[in-house]
């Protein structure tokens, strides 16, 4: 298959980015926060009625059951790998409530003060690739789960760089399901005006690399940021770097 300069298949034209773990450094930001919620409400529950406490695993809970899903999602997953069950409550649950949505929403306020505490690093290889993608005149978006994107890529000087954004309130706001399905990228693909054959994934998440094997995409690229790489190529991905500048040929 005849690749371009950006090791793209030459029918590709459209590039859909995930945010956390590819474009910047914002997934260890996530972990922190999933582990500081889920750590609270584990031992609340084990000083209540049980099973003793179990600490949430950042090497292994948050790849297999968080990353790169919707919070909501996230919730529940990690609930059912540990056989709890929450009630669902709404949107509008306190932080911390004894929901589903409580829980997300505690994790979203940890990782909001964390983010407006320490900043968003950016990968810089991933910078680079975008620039050259916007010089060839690929047309570009990022797609996440996140419903915090636009604060995220503005801390992260990102802002204005990409044609089309489905992140998590897109995703609300048009019924959208979450990876692992491919909904948010195949909206994405859509939105820029390209088949799904004509675009190119880029995500660090095994969900996520689900989610473009599934959509048919043209091109799924795995980055390796923690790894587990051999598990990226497993779950869909076509092509393993550990930096988009990798792929850049002069």
């Amino acid at each position: 298959m005849a690749t371009s300069a950006l090791g793209l298949p030459t029918q590709v034209v459209a590039c859909l980015f995930d945010l956390d773990g590819v474009l910047t450094q914002t997934a260890r930001v996530h972990a922190a926060a999933w582990k500081e919620m889920f750590d609270a409400f584990l031992k609340v529950r084990a000083g209540k009625e049980g099973p003793p406490f179990k600490a949430f695993d950042i090497d292994r809970d948050y790849e297999l059951y968080v990353d790169g899903r919707p919070r909501e999602d996230g919730v529940r997953a990690f609930l059912a790998s540990r056989h709890l069950e929450l009630p669902e409550g709404s949107n509008v649950d306190p932080a911390g409530a004894g929901t589903v949505n409580g829980l997300a929403n505690r994790k979203n306020e940890l990782f909001l003060e964390l983010v407006r505490k320490q900043g968003v690093k950016r990968y810089e290889g991933s910078v680079r690739y975008v620039e050259a993608a916007r010089r060839s005149g690929l047309k570009l978006a990022v797609v996440t789960a996140s419903k915090n994107c636009d604060e995220v890529l503005k801390a992260a000087g990102l802002d204005g760089c990409f044609d089309e954004k489905v992140d998590g309130n897109v995703a609300a706001r048009l019924s959208l399901r979450g990876k692992p399905a491919p909904d948010t990228y195949l909206e994405a693909a859509r939105a820029l005006g390209a088949q799904p054959a004509e675009a190119a994934v880029y995500e660090d998440a095994l969900a996520g690399v689900e989610a473009g094997r599934a959509g048919g995409f043209g091109l799924v690229v795995g980055v390796d940021r923690a790894g587990h790489g051999d598990a990226l190529l497993q779950h869909g991905a076509g092509v393993v770097v550990k930096d988009l500048s990798e792929l850049i040929r002069d």
